[in-house]
């Protein structure tokens, strides 16, 4: 063996890259233990749901209509939009991918930052759409995509926030979605994972906390690029066992812990450790989102006009949040000065607090910039990496505190299955009245639904579409 640290380690990961390869080109022949095809089915739900809200915003609704106006003839795949129409598989997939994470209600993986479902679901489900695969084989490659795409994030972890997971991972968990719809080898999957890896790029962690709405569009691009990447890997056009380590050790500097690819595999599934949002912000300043609600349950006779200063102490990730005048509704959405003013005078963490309007509302503004922010002392390891206490000091000096260590919404504190389908229900009723109760039935294991092809289930998902 080598006595040079950095090749024995590029090594080491390529083995375990393989075995993960290989384990998932298996996984998919075998049906999934019950509780893990429900969290598969939960994910897929929640995600639609995102892709349907963030398609109503107008940036979204033009990209849309770009994309379609230069596609090809072919109707293969859903637009989760008004209209719910189809277009060829790639222009679908761009689409999907463009609104996902528009409004930061798409789901997330609490151990490392990525989200899973972002990463693979427009691909996944733009493919399985086109190849009318089972409704029972969609979910096994949700799950198996997921683990995929999350253990990568979690083998190559980032020292800082320098770039975001969204361009980091999008192209590489399209890749592996489409892969697995394909059918692909193991040796098959590799070429199109390692292709796509190689076509990852460095979006900047503070485009989402600017307000650079471009970085919606990464988990589009992303869609995009692996559905490609697989294509080209069946030509013969494929990356190598060493292009992840090379890409991210290498050429990102993340850390490398090659091992956290193959541990466990089989027996602990990425999609337990996922998070939900009802908050439309992102997850780092949910705790003090709690927190503000709290407080405000506690008003009695005073009203949230008599705040005078707000302190945040948040642990690190939050502390990044700290754009006071955000310029756009990602900006806000990445702002905790914000999120806590917003939340405290509108009563809700909820979209209401982040639409456009709110970014010149003046009682919100004046309160942003009264908002102070400092490191909670003792933040822990994850889940209690995110944790916040909110200080409200009122303007005759009275002072009034709320601490969550943790926000709702992991696996450890998860929100109910009703509270999942309220918001499921509020996020695509009015566009798509179908879905909620298909949606719950396909979480419930309905027989009905779990025997139908994708075409057939997206009919019936999209049956009395809303333009």
């Amino acid at each position: 063996m080598s006595q040079n640290p950095e090749l024995n380690q590029r090594q080491t990961a390529a083995e375990h890259t393989k075995l993960l390869f290989e384990w998932a080109a298996q996984a998919c022949a075998s049906p999934l233990p019950p509780v893990i095809r429900r969290r598969a089915a939960t994910i897929l739900a929640d995600d639609i749901g995102a892709m349907v809200a963030g398609s109503v915003e107008p940036q979204v609704a033009q990209a849309r209509q770009d994309f379609v106006n230069s596609s090809s003839p072919l109707q293969e795949a859903t637009i989760f939009a008004p209209g719910a129409q189809t277009a060829d598989r790639y222009t679908a997939a761009s689409a999907n991918g463009m609104s996902i994470t528009w409004c930061e209600l798409d789901e997330g993986f609490r151990n490392a930052s990525c989200h899973g479902g972002a990463y693979t679901l427009p691909a996944l489900l733009a493919e399985a759409q086109a190849r009318n695969t089972n409704v029972e084989q969609v979910l096994r490659a949700v799950a198996v995509a997921y683990e995929v795409t999350t253990r990568f994030a979690l083998a190559y972890p980032f020292g800082g926030f320098y770039v975001h997971p969204h361009a980091a991972f999008a192209t590489l968990g399209a890749a592996v979605a489409v892969s697995l719809i394909r059918g692909h080898d193991a040796r098959m999957l590799q070429d199109c994972v390692t292709g796509a890896a190689s076509m990852t790029f460095a979006g900047p962690f503070d485009t989402a906390v600017e307000g650079s709405l471009v970085r919606n569009g990464w988990t589009a691009a992303g869609a995009w690029i692996g559905m490609r990447a697989a294509d080209w890997a069946q030509a013969g056009i494929a990356g190598g066992i060493h292009t992840p380590y090379d890409v991210f050790a290498t050429n990102f500097r993340t850390r490398c812990l090659p091992e956290q690819l193959t541990a466990g595999l089989g027996e602990r599934w990425s999609v337990s450790n996922g998070y939900h949002k009802i908050f439309a912000c992102c997850n780092y300043a949910h705790a003090a989102v709690e927190a503000s609600l709290s407080l405000r349950s506690q008003l009695g006779s005073r009203t949230a006009q008599d705040i005078a200063e707000i302190r945040v102490e948040a642990g690190p990730a939050g502390l990044s949040l700290s754009t006071v005048e955000p310029a756009t509704v990602l900006a806000a959405k990445f702002s905790m000065p914000h999120a806590v003013a917003a939340t405290a005078l509108r009563g809700t963490g909820g979209a209401a607090s982040f639409l456009h309007d709110t970014l010149q509302e003046p009682a919100i503004a004046d309160l942003r910039r009264r908002v102070t922010l400092a490191a909670f002392e003792g933040a822990g390891p994850p889940p209690l990496d995110r944790p916040a206490r909110v200080t409200w000091t009122f303007h005759d000096g009275e002072q009034v505190s709320a601490t969550v260590i943790n926000p709702r919404g992991g696996a450890d504190q998860p929100f109910d299955e009703p509270t999942l389908l309220s918001k499921l229900a509020e996020n695509t009723a009015s566009v798509l009245p179908a879905a909620p109760d298909w949606l719950a039935r396909l979480i419930d294991g309905d027989p009905t639904v779990s025997s139908m092809g994708w075409r057939e289930a997206m009919a019936a998902l999209t049956q009395g579409a809303r333009a």
